[in-house]
């Protein structure tokens, strides 16, 4: 599998899934133009290779597909993503084994995280450049502007590392960054993030933190980083176990800090505590800028690179973006994980149309009355990245919950907004969220969409309309006698069907 940026490059150009373009281009608003348009539409990933004011090429759209996102996770199919969450989730709440066969099972989960275990590189294709001192220049690096109202040049798929400086373990997150000089960047994190966290013990013994910053790493890396699953495993042991072996990993060369060998740059400095700088405004997922918020500022004293180094990036706002692709991906991830909590859902989907979060689609084998509403209680309080879902949606089992369509026929049909709708109140709530009128408090809403059964209804339920088995499987057999061979019904063009999708 690949194991680097430019593996993960190689396989998209073989499969037909890269464009290169060679026109002149800015990376000030014209790249996010152009790949917004292909993100649209469900095209390639790009690769820029002739940048305004830039040495380097810039590669985006990478994981705009949730083909390639699955590609990136070595896999071709988004059903495989489910295998992978049964194994996390066997490691986040273990249970003793009743048979032969499931401490087997067990037992090949643990083979996986001893294969997972990071190796080392001590001659790293990342530092193949260095630069250090005065002579760092971030400015050559082409980061991208991609709203006109954005406050400057950002960095949005990097490796943000650090360390605890007392026990020593290592934080990996994927967090925002704006340039504020040649050798200055102010990073934007929460105040429950593990940088946010390492910050605050280092002030309260007096030192600095130590950051490094990597790019261009294996996309794989990038989704290992980005699952905010409750599991005690460092990110490179998850990174390892989601592709099967080790991540490689370097010691930076001016921090006690490690990063992907194969990093195409690696950003090296320090923050000091209480040394801010205002960040913002930027897009942000909600499709609105965000605001300016003081936040922390870090010096970087060394940069290294590989030779002919490649930037890879993307952005925020509206979906369809590269972030809600990851995010359906990581759906799959968790399906197993909530089975494993809430016995009772059957599957669960987040719209990305739903910013990948703000509401959810559950399936239900409805076997009691009230059953749906304990059900979107339980999802609320499944996992901690749910809590700031909006809207829950509770449907039977026979609906298929990727289908809108079927989910819209369900609320219409099978809701009665007096009864089946329920509010709570004052929760806590997304602070990017402009719709609640206070930030960091809102309500939610949980709309049971399941059939009815007594006491919740006091008639009878019609039986829904289906084909006849026997006709259908005769039609199935003649389809192509019919002179019908050729129509694909498999494929669905929304536009005509009244929608106006573009």
């Amino acid at each position: 599998m690949a194991r680097d940026l430019r593996g993960f490059l190689k396989i998209l150009e073989e499969r037909g899934q890269l464009r290169r373009i060679d026109a002149l281009v800015d990376p000030d608003l014209e790249i996010a133009e152009i790949s917004n348009r292909m993100l649209q539409c469900g095209g390639p990933a790009l690769l820029f290779e002739n940048v305004k004011g830039a040495a380097h090429p810039v590669a985006v759209n990478l994981l705009g597909t949730e083909q390639r996102v699955c590609w990136a996770m070595n896999m071709d199919k988004p059903q495989e993503l489910e295998e992978l969450g049964k194994k996390l989730g066997m490691l986040q709440q273990p249970k003793p084994p009743k048979k032969i066969s499931q401490a087997i099972d067990f037992g090949k989960i643990l083979f996986d995280v001893v294969k997972a275990k990071p190796g080392r590189n001590f001659f790293p294709p990342c530092q193949q450049v260095v630069t250090e001192g005065s002579d760092v220049d971030l400015t050559k690096i082409p980061m991208i502007r991609p709203y006109p109202g954005d406050a400057g040049k950002i960095i949005t798929l990097g490796l943000v590392i650090t360390k605890d400086c007392e026990t020593g373990t290592p934080n990996v997150g994927v967090y925002r960054l704006q340039l504020q000089s040649e050798n200055t960047m102010t990073v934007h994190w929460l105040s429950v993030r593990g940088g946010a966290r390492h910050l605050r013990k280092a002030a309260e013994n007096g030192k600095k933190l130590e950051i490094a910053i990597a790019l261009g790493v294996d996309p794989l890396i990038l989704m290992a980083a980005a699952t905010p699953i409750p599991v005690d495993l460092s990110e490179w042991l998850f990174a390892g176990l989601y592709g099967g072996s080790g991540v490689q990993l370097a010691k930076c060369r001016t921090v006690d800090l490690e990063v992907p060998a194969d990093s195409e740059f690696v950003l090296e400095g320090t923050i000091t505590p209480g040394e801010m700088l205002p960040d913002g405004p930027f897009g942000d997922h909600m499709g609105y800028y965000g605001g300016v918020e003081d936040s922390p500022l870090i010096r970087f004293h060394c940069v290294t690179h590989r030779n002919d180094p490649i930037y890879l990036t993307t952005f925020s706002g509206r979906p369809p973006k590269e972030e809600a692709m990851m995010a359906i991906a990581l759906n799959r991830i968790y399906t197993p994980i909530l089975r494993q909590q809430v016995s009772e859902i059957c599957d669960f989907f987040l719209p990305m149309e739903a910013l990948s979060y703000k509401a959810a689609v559950i399936s239900i084998d409805k076997a009691y009355p009230g059953q749906a509403r304990r059900a979107a209680l339980a999802f609320w309080s499944a996992l901690p990245q749910f809590t700031y879902t909006k809207f829950v949606i509770v449907v039977d089992k026979e609906i298929n919950i990727r289908d809108p369509r079927q989910v819209v026929w369900a609320i219409t049909s099978k809701v009665d907004p007096s009864r089946d709708v329920f509010i709570l109140p004052d929760t806590p709530f997304d602070s990017l969220d402009f719709a609640s009128q206070k930030i960091g408090l809102g309500g939610r809403m949980g709309i049971d969409a399941t059939t009815k059964i007594p006491p919740e209804t006091e008639h009878e339920w019609g039986e829904p309309l289906e084909s006849d088995p026997d006709v259908a499987a005769m039609v199935e057999r003649r389809w192509a006698e019919y002179g019908l061979g050729d129509v694909n019904l498999t494929e669905v063009d929304p536009n005509k069907f009244g929608y106006e999708m573009r």
